[in-house]
């Protein structure tokens, strides 16, 4: 941990920020309202408006770029009792996991299956009660629950330490949380160009406690981040379903295939106690790691993930980071990189080869064995992952 000024508490070096991201920290640091100072996780990297891999404990007002646009994003880890030798044509296995999920951006389920219907109906429900109206944002959000999305967002197979077989998915509230987060930064912004309000950057526009519009955000916020950790549910059982039929031949076997199940936002926002205070806490690329409390790491695809129990450090708001984090644009990534080098970095796991996927590789992303020497004080490893199966859309 560094101390870098009264108001930036660091988990890596300062000198390996880039420094479009270091101004981006100094931006965020000097926010009126900020509670204590900024912590920065050690997957830090450049983002919109703050960084990403940025802990921000605030009084009296949130910023909405500082949650993001893909509210609620996270991971789900399911552990099972399955041993590598229990999976066969892994290609096969594959192939069924991208049949029951919708991958790619803008791709939806094409009707609401059975175990979907009670989620949409525990969100409508929800929506409801707070008289909101989310087909304004999206009109078909139902037909949206239950579809991974694309970019880094992945489901894999994996493996730990002792050979036994993982599931794992990053998603989070789609196309719905999108046009939320997106509706609200405008606001923010709107409203501080109307008030005069002098920013470093525009993207850290804030949105004021006991205003309507901050009501309204959190309201919206709090559905977002609902409908990302029920799509992630929603998507795990399905890969558990495929899972039981794949070693069984049949479904119904999904109960005893369960052992432990982890699901963990990574972009939200909530109020917390910190030091006394309670305070609204804003992870924008960082996980809630309270002692003890469960969660999951993940590398880029073709290298390592891990599940972790948290710390409850203090300094970082009882946080830790959210995964590798990029090193270099996706334009980057394709101007550097080649087909074969893609390959290379996938060999032994099952993915589907294609020039699309050539922005995720590896190369593109920190290393995570690094970052997780940087979060030696926040968070504890118990299980190391290796995939076997990656499923990516484009």
């Amino acid at each position: 941990m560094g101390r870098v000024s009264e108001k930036i508490t660091t988990f890596l070096p300062w000198s390996e920020i880039e420094p479009e991201a270091q101004k981006q920290i100094l931006n965020t640091a000097d926010l009126p309202f900020l509670f204590k100072w900024v912590a920065v996780m050690p997957d830090c990297h450049y983002g919109k408006g703050a960084t990403v891999g940025t802990v921000i404990a605030t009084k009296g007002a949130v910023v909405p770029a500082a949650v993001g646009v893909d509210i609620g994003c996270g991971m789900i880890a399911l552990q099972t009792p399955l041993a590598r030798d229990d999976l066969k044509e892994l290609h096969r296995l594959r192939e069924g996991i991208e049949r029951r999920i919708p991958m790619s951006a803008g791709r939806n389920n094409s009707k609401i299956t059975d175990t979907a219907e009670p989620r949409i109906a525990e969100l409508k429900k929800l929506e409801s009660a707070t008289s909101a109206r989310y087909s304004g944002f999206d009109k078909e959000w139902e037909l949206a629950l239950g579809t991974l999305g694309g970019g880094n967002h992945f489901a894999e197979v994996c493996l730990d330490e002792n050979d036994k077989v993982w599931l794992t998915l990053h998603s989070g509230s789609r196309g719905v949380g999108n046009r939320i987060g997106n509706h609200y930064i405008r606001r923010a912004q709107e409203i501080c160009r109307k008030r005069n309000i002098s920013l470093p950057d525009r993207d850290l526009a804030y949105l004021l406690e006991g205003t309507e519009d901050f009501t309204n955000y959190l309201r919206d916020l709090r559905w977002a981040q609902k409908f990302a950790h029920l799509n992630r549910e929603e998507m795990m059982d399905r890969m558990l379903r495929e899972l039981s039929h794949h070693v069984y031949g049949q479904a119904s076997h999904e109960r005893g295939l369960e052992v432990e199940r982890i699901n963990c936002h990574h972009n939200f926002t909530q109020v917390e106690q910190h030091f006394g205070h309670d305070v609204w806490v804003t992870r924008k690329g960082a996980i809630e790691a309270r002692e003890d409390m469960r969660g999951m790491i993940p590398g880029s695809m073709g290298t390592r993930s891990y599940i972790v129990s948290g710390l409850g450090n203090a300094q970082s708001f009882q946080s830790a980071p959210h995964g590798a984090g990029r090193r270099m644009s996706r334009t980057k990534a394709r101007a550097a990189f080649a087909m074969k080098d893609l390959e290379a970095a996938m060999a032994g796991i099952e993915f589907r080869r294609s020039k699309v996927l050539l922005d995720e590789i590896p190369g593109a992303y920190k290393d995570i064995d690094r970052v997780m020497e940087h979060a030696r004080d926040l968070v504890r490893i118990t299980h190391t992952l290796r995939q076997i199966i990656n499923c990516k859309g484009d």
